[in-house]
């Protein structure tokens, strides 16, 4: 594929790295930190190549017009959060670049559920359109409702199996979401390995807002935060109903430990 060249050297490559998921894990704030590395430059929308039909139909040409100018030393990285949990994705990454290496980033797949219901229920606040409490979409007839897409999405191991089909373990770094919000430095640190990035991210790119109860970024003196829709409270659930969630992900959590060979500090 011809590079679509520009101004001053700088070109559009399609990605040499991708975030895919998980949706609700902390794909924007690892897309953000990552972009304090002057080696990264990062495509700002979603663009659902591999998993959108009408996308991917208008082939490679298109999906490289979605990415940003970047100088030939630099790593492009997107994000689709939706990536991970479409079974069609792996295969046509895969034909794009075999050796491509994939960020994913998890965190507790309850929490997960429950951000994954909030966002839906803000987005159907802020059309004034109605949306049914937690409980009426997580329970139905007394058991925890199996056919809610929010719980599939966070059986990890099912999506997991699906990648690994295509691409070895050592081509997929799993970022621990809930580590990179309490201390976000040593999460980062391990990426940049990873990508084989030289270390130009440091901890005094990170800072604490109190107002906030997460850390924002700060490069070159310029300090900025994540949206306000990102860290929203979740809603009060039924603790009874919370370990029922907790009950349902045992089993899969320690699939997906044995498959990737390590654990996480989930319930």
């Amino acid at each position: 594929l011809p590079d679509s060249a520009a101004p001053n050297g700088s070109l559009r490559q399609l990605p040499q790295t991708i975030i895919i998921g998980v949706r609700k894990g902390g794909t924007r704030a690892l897309l953000e930190m990552l972009s304090l590395h002057p080696d990264v430059a990062a495509a700002e929308n979603e663009v659902h190549f591999f998993d959108w039909e009408e996308h991917y139909s208008h082939g490679l040409g298109w999906y490289l017009s979605q990415m940003p100018l970047s100088a030939p030393h630099q790593l492009t990285v997107e994000k689709t959060p939706a990536y991970f949990t479409s079974p069609q994705v792996p295969a046509r990454v895969h034909s794009m670049n075999p050796a491509i290496r994939l960020l994913l980033i998890l965190r507790d797949p309850s929490e997960r559920v429950l951000s994954d219901y909030t966002q839906v229920f803000y987005n159907h606040v802020q059309k004034r359109k109605p949306y049914p409490a937690v409980e009426e979409v997580l329970v139905r007839d007394g058991r925890l409702n199996v056919d809610y897409k929010a719980l599939n999405r966070s059986l990890y191991h099912e999506h997991m199996q699906n990648w690994l089909r295509f691409f070895p373990l050592r081509h997929i770094h799993i970022v621990d979401g809930d580590q990179l919000i309490r201390d976000p430095f040593p999460e980062i640190q391990k990426v940049e390995r990873f990508l084989k990035l030289a270390p130009q991210i440091h901890p005094s790119n990170f800072y604490f807002n109190k107002t906030k109860g997460f850390y924002c970024l700060r490069d070159s003196g310029r300090d900025r935060c994540l949206h306000e829709s990102k860290g929203r409270a979740h809603p009060h659930v039924d603790p009874k109903l919370l370990n029922k969630l907790h009950d349902y992900f045992h089993e899969p959590n320690k699939k997906f430990f044995e498959l990737v060979g390590r654990t996480f500090d989930w319930h």
